[in-house]
């Protein structure tokens, strides 16, 4: 029968034939703890960074031309090359523009290296890389001084989180934290009001951040914050949502987040 389950089977045959399909189909990974950036902003963005250190540079004769238009100079090797091989390294489905730069991922700083800035944004356990890198992005235009996730249940720095933080990546500062309910004692204690995101709290948003420094933490599509997150905090407030649908995806609600601290917490007039 065709679809016997015993070794050997063309059923098997059949699921193993899609398993190598689907294993062929993802980007090539690099093995020695280098990671690939591509798109054209991402790639520029590093390469004006004078704190990443540069491998090769894999890029079409186009979009070659249209980095060196830009001004960035790469220090490192450069490959001309089709696309079809930084396909073969990004994945197919990967909107890389004809650019790809080798190089070691920035590393994440302690808590005690934030520095000087009134703004913060802190996440619990968002794992998507797609989110964190918007999260990125959005962070970077409000001038949201760093980025705080744990060191676990959190995406390590990839071609997919830079591309969709489309070069944010490169100005805001990644903090991990082993605890996260120490690290918002120790926000806390620096002169952080701490906000949670939780569309059942009690005040909005708007009439809840306040003081000279603010700390927005949000949680994991589904889930939100953890419970010992929400007893941490300072405060819970919501983003009042007058439809039907009560949340956001978690980088559309760190963004309006972003912008309400701005604009009634820390008492700046946005343009």
């Amino acid at each position: 029968m065709a679809d016997r389950n015993d070794k050997g089977s063309p059923r098997d045959s059949h699921y193993a034939r899609l398993r190598r399909a689907h294993r062929d189909a993802k980007p090539a990974e690099p093995d020695d703890g280098h990671v690939h950036l591509y798109g054209l902003h991402t790639v520029r963005a590093a390469l004006a960074n004078p704190k990443r250190q540069h491998f090769r540079l894999l890029a079409t004769r186009n979009a070659l031309a249209r980095l060196e238009e830009g001004g960035s100079a790469p220090r490192c090797k450069v490959e001309t090359v089709e696309p079809k091989e930084i396909d073969r390294l990004t994945g197919s489905d990967a909107v890389h523009q004809g650019v790809l730069l080798e190089t070691l991922p920035l590393t994440p700083k302690p808590l005690r290296q934030l520095g000087e800035t009134d703004l913060v944004l802190v996440l619990d356990q968002v794992t998507d890389p797609h989110n964190v890198g918007a999260i990125m992005r959005s962070a970077v235009a409000f001038n949201a001084g760093a980025i705080v996730t744990t060191a676990r249940h959190s995406p390590v720095e990839s071609g997919v989180l830079a591309k969709a933080a489309s070069g944010a990546l490169e100005h805001v500062d990644h903090i991990h934290v082993r605890n996260l309910a120490v690290a918002l004692e120790e926000l806390s204690a620096a002169g952080f009001q701490t906000v949670g995101l939780d569309s059942d709290g009690e005040a909005d948003l708007e009439t809840t951040v306040k003081g000279p420094k603010i700390a927005l933490v949000l949680g994991a599509e589904g889930k939100g914050l953890r419970q010992k997150t929400r007893e941490t905090v300072s405060a819970l407030a919501r983003l009042d949502m007058p439809g039907a649908i009560r949340s956001l995806n978690v980088s559309n609600a760190a963004a309006l987040s972003l912008y309400v601290a701005r604009r009634f917490g820390l008492g700046q007039r946005m343009p």
